[in-house]
Order: structure tokens, then C-alpha cells, then sequence
């Protein structure tokens, strides 16, 4: 058979993201920091952020603010700069409702205007999260003296966005030529991360919910190590016991950043489906390139057993509680059509079924799969797989303007339907991210 239409549904979600407004930038230009990071903080508007999401897709965008970390030696200094920064990002998400979501900005080093914050932000301004850097001025993730904010945050079951920043200590000749997004935010990731690992953060406080960014970093790497290091540095009293991999089941990764093939094999030796999320960095790139990127992406999830619903859109959707109805796979409604087409009109009639197919897939998120196939000895004989998430979907579906279309134009070339509704036989079989 041949495969004619397969899409991936609406609704989706993009986790790692930033926004950058001209009240953050002008304190980072009045400190000369602009450059901090080794390459210039690109421009940013939410208007082309919203062109971007449309033309890839993408239906909410996670907000966060970028590095450096606006903090010039004044804890009170960086607080204003940071409550600035959240206040925009609610009344964005305000004028937009449904297209943004933002996880706060907080004052670290400051840990007492930290908690400040997040209490603000979480309980005043209606923040989806926080945003933590890897290490603010060397104070790294899972430093003992941010324990009053992961208590605080931990009793919020907060989301927690994380993001490397430059190290405390960096060659600047070295990073000048290998910029740190190349190789060193991938270490300062990991290193942050096993941080928090060795202080047994992510199991103390249960209720955080940490997503690591850019396919995990080094992490898939540098576990191993740390497994078979752990035991000799507890004997010899370097460490106290940890369960490592108790702590890494808590976290969540985005693909944002080059999600090769290898790549994504190797986040999936330390991870489960329902912990990956789509992540574009945008505006770090541009966005015709993300556009590419994440249709590219989008066709090879599923060679890796990964469903690209989950990853696009549900995992995301969970994490955030956002209102978007989470159903069990006994809903949805499975059904294949026989069809026998007129030979004369064949040609018109896969124009038909592509259009219906590509246009109810992109607009209805209760239109889970419609793949439609063509027999190889008999192409005039086409099968579509109908996937709905349940029985209400599948009444609007009839509704539709697309769908009355394909069915009133295509009526005098279909020459035989066959409906046979369905039920999984087994399913274990079935990817576990698509049950839910």
C-alpha cells in the first residue's frame, strides 16, 4: 500500500522559548553585558513570535527570559528588573490567550527576593513556572543555600524551566572562538543538573517538575560515569548515597537544539516518551529554519516509537495542566474505510482526500490520525484509518465545512464504502505515550 496523508494534530505546544522586550535588554546594555554570553541576544517582537508559531504550527509557546541573568551586584537592582520582566510576560499572555504561557524570572544570587518573586509570580501574576539558569554567578542548581526556594517551590508543585548560562569561570579567548552554545551550555546543563542529583534535590522535593533543555545536554554521556563512580566516593566519604536514578525519573527534556537521529536514541536511554518535549529556542534561530527543523523532526519521531502527538502536544499539555481534555485510548473512536474509486475520476478524487485530510488534521484536535492508503495491485482501492478522540469529535468532524466538501464532491466517483469500526486487539503493542 501506499501511504497518502498523515499529519500530526493541532494544539501544539512549545516549551522552550524566549521573550526578550526592550526593558530587559536596556539593563543588560547598561551594564555592557550584551555580549555576555559570546554572541549578541537576538531581536525579538511578539508579533513575528506569533508569525513563527503560526507558520510552524504551534498553537502555545512556553516564555522565558534569555541569559545573561540581570543581576549587577544589587539584590534589589535585579528584583525590579525581574518583576518588570514577569509583568510583561503575564500581560502578554493576557492579550493573548492561549498562544502564551511564561515561566518567571527570578532574582538569584538574591534567595530571600528569589522566594519573593516566585511567590508573586505564581500566586499573583498567574505564572506557569519559573526559570531557573544553571548557575547564577556560581551559585550552581542544588546548591544548598537555594534550598528555601525549592522548598517553596516544591509546596507549589512548580514547573521549573531550566537554561544554561556562562560558567562562573570561563576562558574568554576559548569561547571566542567555540561559542558556548556549541559545547560548553551543553556541560553547563549536565553539570548543573548532576548537581542537583548529588544533593538528592529531585527526590527530597518530589513535587518539582524540571525540564532540562537541548536533548538532555551531556547527560545521556555522563550518567553511566556517575553510576559507577558513586559507589567508590560514598565509600571512601566523598558523597552520601543518592538514588540516581530516582532523581533523573523526575525530569522532563526538551529537543530543542540539534535533535538528531543519535541524539534522540540517546535521551531515550534515560528517559520514557511521556518526559520528551518539543522545544524550538526560538528567536536563537531563525525561524525558517525551525519551521524545517520541526517538520523534519515531526516524520522521524516515529521511527524512533515516539508519538508525535505526545511529544508535540500532550506531555506538554499534562505538565502545564492546560485545558486541554486528556482522554484514554478506550475513547477514541478507531474505524477503516473501504474504498473502491472510479478508475476515470481517480486522480480527482486523492486530490479530495488529501485536502480533507491535511485540513482536518491542522484545525480539529479531535481528529487524531487519518492515513489514507492506496492498494498496490488495485490503486482505484483506497483504505483511510480514521482516528478520533472520541464519539463527540467524530459528530463535529461530520460538521465540518472540509469534511462536506470531500463528501459532496466526491460522491459520484466513489463506486463502493465499506465502514468496519474497530477495537485494538493488543495493546501493549502500542506505544505507551499514545495510550494515556
Amino acid at each position: 500500500m501506499t501511504i497518502l496523508t498523515s499529519a500530526v494534530a493541532s494544539a501544539q505546544f512549545d516549551v522552550h522559548s524566549h521573550m526578550i522586550p526592550e526593558s530587559y535588554l536596556e539593563a543588560v546594555k547598561a551594564h555592557g553585558m550584551e555580549m555576555d554570553e559570546g554572541f549578541p541576544i537576538p531581536a525579538w517582537n511578539a508579533g513575528d513570535h506569533l508569525k513563527f508559531m503560526d507558520e510552524a504550527g504551534i498553537q502555545t509557546s512556553v516564555l522565558t527570559m534569555p541569559a545573561p541573568q540581570p543581576y549587577f551586584g544589587d539584590g534589589a537592582q535585579s528584583a525590579a528588573i525581574c518583576r518588570k520582566y514577569n509583568e510583561e510576560a503575564a500581560a502578554l499572555k493576557a492579550l493573548h490567550p492561549g498562544r502564551f504561557l511564561f515561566c518567571a524570572a527570578l532574582p538569584l544570587p538574591d534567595v530571600d527576593k528569589a522566594v519573593e518573586e516566585a511567590r508573586y509570580a505564581l500566586e499573583v501574576l498567574g505564572a506557569d513556572g519559573v526559570k531557573l539558569a544553571t548557575n547564577s554567578y556560581g551559585q550552581y542548581l542544588g546548591d544548598p543555600e537555594l534550598e528555601p526556594l525549592m522548598a517553596y517551590l516544591n509546596s507549589r508543585k512548580a514547573v521549573i524551566i531550566t537554561h544554561p548560562h556562562k560558567p562562573s569561570d570561563v576562558n574568554d579567548r576559548l569561547i571566542a572562538a567555540v561559542p558556548l552554545a556549541s559545547y560548553e551550555y551543553l556541560a553547563e546543563t549536565t553539570r548543573a543538573i548532576l548537581n542537583m542529583v548529588a544533593h538528592d534535590v529531585l527526590v527530597r522535593y518530589p513535587d518539582l517538575k524540571v525540564v532540562v533543555p537541548h536533548c538532555g545536554s551531556f547527560l545521556p554521556n555522563a550518567l553511566p560515569r556517575v553510576k559507577g563512580l558513586l559507589p567508590v566516593m560514598v565509600n571512601q566519604g566523598y558523597m552520601q548515597p543518592v538514588d540516581v536514578d530516582a532523581n533523573i525519573s523526575r525530569l522532563y527534556f526538551d529537543l530543542a537544539g540539534a535533535a538528531t537521529d543519535d541524539a534522540i536514541e540517546s535521551l531515550l536511554t534515560i528517559t520514557e516518551p511521556s518526559h520528551i518535549l518539543y522545544g524550538s529556542d526560538y528567536p536563537y534561530v531563525a525561524a525558517q529554519a525551525l519551521v524545517g527543523a520541526k517538520k523534519s523532526l515531526e516524520a522521524r519521531l516515529a521511527s524512533h516509537g515516539l508519538d508525535p502527538q505526545a511529544i508535540f502536544t500532550d506531555n506538554a499539555a499534562r505538565l502545564f495542566g492546560a485545558d486541554i481534555p486528556v482522554r484514554k485510548y478506550g475513547d477514541r473512536i478507531i474505524r477503516l474505510a473501504e474504498i473502491d474509486v472510479d478508475p476515470a475520476q481517480l486522480e480527482t478524487y486523492l486530490a479530495f482526500a488529501k485536502e480533507v485530510g491535511t485540513v482536518s488534521m491542522s484545525t480539529e484536535p479531535g481528529v487524531v490520525g487519518l492515513f489514507s492508503m492506496q492498494d498496490k495491485a488495485n490503486p482505484c482501492k483506497v483504505y483511510i484509518l480514521e482516528v478520533y478522540a472520541d464519539q463527540e469529535a467524530y459528530q463535529a468532524h461530520l460538521q465540518t465545512a472540509h469534511f462536506k466538501k470531500y463528501k459532496e464532491g466526491t460522491a459520484d466517483m466513489v463506486k463502493s464504502l465499506k465502514l468496519i469500526d474497530t477495537n485494538p486487539m493488543v495493546t501493549a503493542t502500542l506505544n505507551k505515550s499514545a495510550i494515556r
